[in-house]
């Protein structure tokens, strides 16, 4: 299956499980409650399969556009209700049985990461350990005093035993706009303690991602300048490169390590570069120009080789695995859950306030090329993408918007408050401008996609 397939086999997957986990929420509080259910599909549109089930001959449904879902209740406001019926309709039920039938999706969707996170944590989660490599000059971590080959071990208060646990916590400080204590180890054994004060900056979150814009990169064993393999009719192939092939100078100047001859490609787009490589015993000279593409609004160089990987168990001293025990498991992936949905609210906000970027929002195409890279990966890492995209969802579902479950919670609570409902001319206004601020999101979201897809 090709990469695209696969992408897109996994994103279906993915939504299809956390819309039945979200849509069941619904169905299920629902039912114990006492309101009858009609309907519950998965996906929109004409459905390809359906089955009645229970006392209630509700309908179930896998519909073809498989992009959400819902529960349809009986309700009087959308169709006649049989008398014998009308006690049982959603429109009948007090305040406290409808809200609790509307958070029940997004408390779902919480619950469904907990368990996801349990699921990896007691399986064991593959990571690369924190170890910085290249620092940029100039930048936030070279101020800050970092050098390359740093290990990172907590950030605050917190052990950081894999790059993705670290990044957590400094995008957590710079969602705060805290100063945050780094604990070091150096390649000689000795710590030190370094410190961001993201107080003092506002471009942490831009565009880009946070370990480049603060000027850090993961560490990656030296490779040397060997092409593996070629894109067909690319530049590189065109210029008479083979694989297997070594790069040994470009223009004079000598090429060290695969870092050193990207560096030089992409500097020289539509240049006309002078290429020496050793191929068996010989050297030859070759021409090379590199084919120019925009990547984040600049100009780079791009030649269509790829990297001869290292031998395997190469980079073994990088990798760890974090694993725990049943019980222990409970209390790590409650508080991942909760301190993720903080994370996503905090992001949000810092989103509405400014201070991050919303080009880090993601759409489909993006989602579903995470979901694809995760799969591939293995399950400890497609459980961690569910369980964050679950409560990205969750979250999302609880704004305030009209036509979202928050929306729906809203309303309840103002005619909690006003002892009446609204009227339905204000809920259809509601409606429609929550049907316009999710367009707006999702035309961001899309654009976004397509500048990655892109490199507009």
């Amino acid at each position: 299956m090709s990469g695209f397939g696969a992408s897109l086999l996994a994103f279906v997957i993915a939504i299809s499980i956390l819309v039945a986990v979200h849509e069941f929420g619904h169905f299920w509080v629902a039912r114990k409650l006492g309101v009858k259910v009609l309907r519950f599909s998965i996906g929109f549109g004409k459905p390809l399969w359906s089955r009645r089930f229970g006392a209630d001959d509700t309908e179930f449904a896998i519909a073809a556009l498989p992009l959400g879902g819902y529960v349809k209740m009986l309700d009087e406001r959308e169709a006649q209700v049989a008398p014998e019926d009308a006690a049982r309709a959603f429109n009948r039920q007090s305040l406290t049985t409808r809200s609790a039938v509307i958070l029940a999706g997004p408390l779902f969707n919480f619950l469904f990461a907990v368990v996801a996170y349990w699921l990896m944590f007691v399986s064991g989660v593959p990571g690369l350990k924190p170890i910085i490599g290249e620092v940029a000059p100039h930048s936030a971590a070279a101020v800050a005093g970092f050098v390359n080959g740093d290990q990172i071990l907590r950030v605050k208060d917190a052990p950081t035993p894999t790059w993705d646990s670290a990044t957590l916590e400094l995008l957590d400080a710079a969602l705060s706009a805290d100063t945050a204590d780094v604990l070091v180890q150096r390649r000689d054994g000795e710590r030190k303690v370094l410190q961001f004060d993201f107080a003092a900056r506002d471009d942490a979150l831009d565009k880009g991602g946070l370990l480049q814009n603060l000027g850090l990169s993961v560490w990656h064993p030296v490779l040397p300048a060997i092409i593996d393999r070629l894109v067909a009719d690319g530049p590189a192939e065109r210029a008479g490169l083979r694989p297997g092939d070594h790069v040994v100078a470009v223009d004079d100047v000598r090429i060290d390590n695969w870092s050193d001859w990207v560096d030089y490609i992409r500097a020289h787009p539509d240049n006309r570069l002078r290429v020496e490589v050793e191929r068996g015993s010989e050297r030859l000279q070759l021409t090379l120009v590199p084919r120019k593409i925009e990547e984040r609004g600049e100009a780079i160089g791009q030649i269509g080789a790829y990297v001869r990987p290292p031998p395997p168990g190469a980079d073994e001293e990088l990798r760890t695995l974090v694993r725990y025990g049943p019980l222990q498991a409970v209390s790590k992936s409650l508080a991942n859950t909760w301190e993720m949905s903080a994370l996503t609210v905090r992001t949000l906000w810092g989103m509405l306030a400014g201070r991050a970027s919303v080009e880090n929002i993601s759409g489909p195409i993006s989602i579903a090329q995470y979901a694809g890279y995760s799969a591939s990966i293995g399950l400890a890492s497609f459980l961690k993408f569910l369980a964050i995209v679950s409560i990205s969802l969750g979250v999302l579902n609880l704004l305030p918007i009209p036509v979202l479950d928050g929306g729906h919670l809203l309303y309840n609570l103002i005619e909690w408050l006003r002892g009446q409902p609204l009227s339905e001319a204000a809920q259809q206004l509601g409606q429609q401008l929550g049907i316009v601020l999710l367009l707006m999101l999702m035309s961001i979201a899309f654009y976004n996609d397509l500048t990655r897809l892109f490199g507009a």
